[in-house]
């Protein structure tokens, strides 16, 4: 009996002492290209407990492993996920370097411009990549916030919800995007980029993957808008195993976000479906009350059929489709001073009837051959259609029966009284006092586009060749009415109904083929990349009249317009060593001018001189920029404060001039043994734009213009900060973003009270705590502070800025 006692505590001294035996595994996570540390890495061991993340400087470490044979998994938003086979010996800690490569890298060239934040240092000139992890720190689902932090960006809130962005780029104008190449995977994504450049829809932002913004003379290879840049969302992209996410959020003014991803790529068959849900009952007060939020929903679906990866010739078939739709009560009725002074989130009732209706369709077929892995063909056949209709108060008729646009009215409400009076919800003394225009259009953009590109070696020298042809058209229907309302007591009767068609009763289509050829020549620590795009265009209106609603032809009247354009640009690029760089480039900038007769085509010479620096956890970049304008192009839209008719008009000369700033460092990055990552990051912009010439303009965003004049809705300065506290557990971000005031029309001087917006700085933050290495709680809030701004003047009166508002929820992942 003593002997078996004996034996039963020899063994279990010797199973504590095997079960005791532990050891650790340690090492440093950095990106594809070896320079750069990755901070905020998940990292784990499949099958155990033990979870941490990577610090400020990308180093992480798993202590107290049981010995054995594990895999390590490492876990980045954006990255491909890595495992890797290791050993934990007994007191022996186990040091690795893991090396992620980013998703987007997987993605052709004809899918995205960059190539992620390891790509970007290849291309020759300004370029800023928004990456999945710096979406989802704050998970925003307004564009205007999302890219408030890349310089050279030139925003104009609206609707406080990002529903109708206005963006520019280097001082071009942001009146609803037109003068950006906007697109989404490559493809341009504007309803009518030719015909009709206003970009009433833009694609859902909370959807995508990543953001890439293209500035300088690379830009060329995406026109036909080559002043400001290109902007491309990247989608959610097919994954390469089975894995999805759900997040589910609701918050202020009964917001509600869904976001749902599910996908799996199988040997020769892959797949990706999604949802965006977004909605809110809005943050404005409607006088008698009422909904002023909106709903949108948002469907996208991709296919893949691929042949082995092996094959001799790997090749790929992609089918994407997808369809968005929105309801929104929303208005370009603002509000005067006074009333804005009272109550800035107030609406007048004679907004009541607005409402924004639309449905976007999108499809893409798209082929990939890789003949060998420097030579590879992209073709992709693609269509999308919108139909939009947005029902809202566009005059108002006083007793004498003359009738004044809102834009007007809220300009001068003292001169207007009997007008304004109606306006803000007093019975009118005639039965159609009340104008409101059906803005009902329909439109559709198709095309094929292909792709080539070669990569070669001779001797010492490296070539690249980038060939792009596409074959596009696109079209824009106006049929448009208008009913009649009177105002009884705060409350809009319908006293005649308009017929549709007795509005605009117009089509546009525009027919272009668009080619470049891009050569990249590599020469020890020089890169020289000149290119060349061309684009021919014709645009042609055929104007019913507003008599013709059936369109038999009776008063018919047509006009067009053909233009034919080279437009070259070349970049420079030389690498001091593998962190440090500078560049140059020149380029021409050119807008299509659309049908209307005697406008000419936008065209202006960029320049622009840079450096970046990039290595471990720091990251910078400074770029000087220059456009002349020898012929600035405005349009005549209902969004700026103009009648809406969308005509183009010269706008003569003129100078825009700029600096970029970019710093990114990681506070904590010289602290190796640290369990937190602190990133910092800052950017900043300085504009100046000046109209070199006098000009009278019919446009009454414009007006008469003297030279020297300073460009509208432009600001000066823009300035935005953000910093993070990172832990495997938690963490925290904070942003901060101040807005220079801006002139609402052209001048000089002092700008009055009356002619800008207000100068704003605006706090935002977010939080996330992971309750398992699949879920996640989140919450975030905008306007910290509740800053009462005016952040417009147009389309008629005074708009506000968003108030404080927050959103909590979970983001689960599998």
């Amino acid at each position: 009996m003593k002997k078996a006692i004996i034996l039963i505590g020899l063994s279990i001294c010797i199973t504590t002492q095997i079960l005791a035996q532990t050891g650790a595994v340690k090492g440093k996570i950095w990106q594809s290209d070896s320079t750069t540390s990755i901070a905020g890495v998940t990292v784990f061991l499949e099958s155990m407990p033990q979870i941490t993340s990577s610090n400020g400087s990308g180093y992480f470490e798993l202590k107290d492993v049981p010995t054995g044979k594990y895999t390590l998994i490492t876990s980045n938003i954006g990255h491909l996920t890595e495992k890797k086979q290791i050993e934990i010996k007994p007191d022996v800690t186990t040091e690795i370097s893991l090396y992620l490569k980013e998703a987007i890298s997987m993605l052709t060239p004809v899918t995205v411009m960059t190539g992620g934040d390891v790509g970007i240092q290849e291309i020759p000139g300004s370029v800023y990549y928004l990456s999945p992890k710096e979406i989802e720190k704050f998970s925003y689902t307004d564009v205007n916030r999302t890219l408030r932090t890349v310089p050279g960006v030139n925003l104009q809130e609206e609707d406080g919800f990002g529903l109708r962005p206005n963006i520019g780029l280097r001082g071009t104008g942001v009146e609803r995007s037109s003068k950006i190449t906007v697109m989404e995977d490559g493809i341009l994504m504007a309803p009518a980029p030719y015909a009709a450049p206003a970009a009433y829809y833009f694609p859902t932002i909370g959807r995508m993957q990543a953001v890439e913004i293209l500035k300088g003379s690379s830009q060329i290879k995406y026109g036909p808008y080559t002043t400001g840049g290109a902007i491309n969302l990247i989608s959610s992209q097919i994954p390469n195993e089975f894995s999805g996410k759900i997040n589910l959020l609701g918050g202020s003014f009964g917001g509600r976000n869904l976001h749902a991803v599910v996908g799996n790529s199988h040997k020769n068959f892959a797949y990706m479906v999604e949802t965006f849900q977004h909605g809110s009952d809005g943050f404005k007060e409607l006088d008698g009350g009422g909904n002023t939020g909106f709903n949108k929903q948002d469907y996208l679906a991709k296919f893949r059929l691929n042949t082995d990866s092996d094959a001799r010739f790997y090749q790929a078939l992609t089918f994407k489709i997808g369809q968005a739709t929105e309801t929104s009560d929303q208005t370009y009725l603002g509000l005067s001073q006074a009333d804005f002074d009272t109550n800035p989130y107030r609406l007048y009732a004679g907004s009541q009837m607005d409402q924004m209706n639309t449905e976007q369709t999108q499809y893409a077929l798209s082929h990939l051959i890789k003949f060998s892995k420097n030579l590879q063909i992209n073709t992709s056949v693609y269509r999308s259609d919108f139909k939009r209709n947005w029902y809202k108060l566009d005059k108002v008729r006083d007793t004498a029966g003359n009738a004044v646009g809102i834009s007007s009215i809220l300009d001068n409400p003292s001169e207007y009284a009997e007008l304004f009076d109606v306006v803000r919800g007093g019975t009118s003394i005639n039965d159609d006092a009340l104008y409101v225009k059906a803005n009902n259009r329909s439109y559709y953009a198709q095309g094929v586009q292909t792709n080539i590109d070669y990569t070669f070696k001779t001797g010492k020298l490296t070539h690249n060749l980038n060939l792009g042809v596409r074959l596009h058209q696109d079209q824009i229907d106006r049929f448009q009415w208008a009913d009649e309302y009177a105002m009884n007591n705060g409350v809009m009767q319908l006293t005649n109904a308009g017929e549709a068609g007795t509005e605009s009763n117009r089509v546009e289509t525009a027919d272009a083929l668009a080619a470049f050829l891009q050569y990249q020549l590599k020469i020890k620590k020089f890169t020289i990349t000149p290119g060349l795009r061309y684009e021919n265009i014709k645009i042609a209106r055929e104007d019913y009249g507003k008599n013709d609603p059936n369109r038999t032809g009776s008063d018919l009247k047509e006009r067009s317009n053909q233009v034919e354009v080279f437009i070259p640009g070349v970049g420079i690029d030389y690498r001091f060593n593998k962190y440090l760089s500078s560049f140059a480039g020149v380029h021409k900038g050119f807008s299509p001018p659309g049908s209307t007769e005697g406008a000419l085509p936008e065209e202006s010479i960029n320049y622009e001189l840079g450096s970046r620096y990039r290595k471990n956890a720091f990251n910078g970049q400074l770029v000087l920029f220059f456009n002349d304008y020898s012929n600035l192009l405005g349009a005549d839209l209902a969004a700026a404060g103009g009648s809406g008719s969308t005509d183009l008009f010269n706008g003569g000369a003129v100078e825009t001039k700029g600096i970029e700033f970019q710093f990114g460092y990681d506070l904590l990055a010289s602290f190796a043994e640290s369990k937190f990552a602190l990133p910092l990051n800052l950017s900043y912009t300085y504009t100046d734009a000046k109209f070199r010439n006098s000009f009278e303009s019919a446009f009454d965003g414009w007006g008469d213009v003297e030279a020297g004049d300073e460009f509208p809705y432009l600001a000066h300065h823009q300035l935005a900060i953000v910093l993070g506290l990172q832990h495997a557990k938690f963490g925290l971000n904070i942003s901060g973003r101040y807005m220079d005031e801006m002139r609402t029309s052209p001048g000089q001087g002092e700008i009055i009270d009356t002619e800008k917006t207000d100068a704003y700085f605006i706090l935002d933050a977010s939080a996330n705590y992971q309750l398992h290495k699949n879920f996640q709680l989140f919450a975030n809030a905008t306007n910290l502070t509740n800053q009462v701004y005016v952040v417009s003047r147009r389309p008629a009166g005074l708009r506000p800025g968003m108030p404080f508002a927050f959103n909590l929820g979970i983001k689960a992942r599998f």
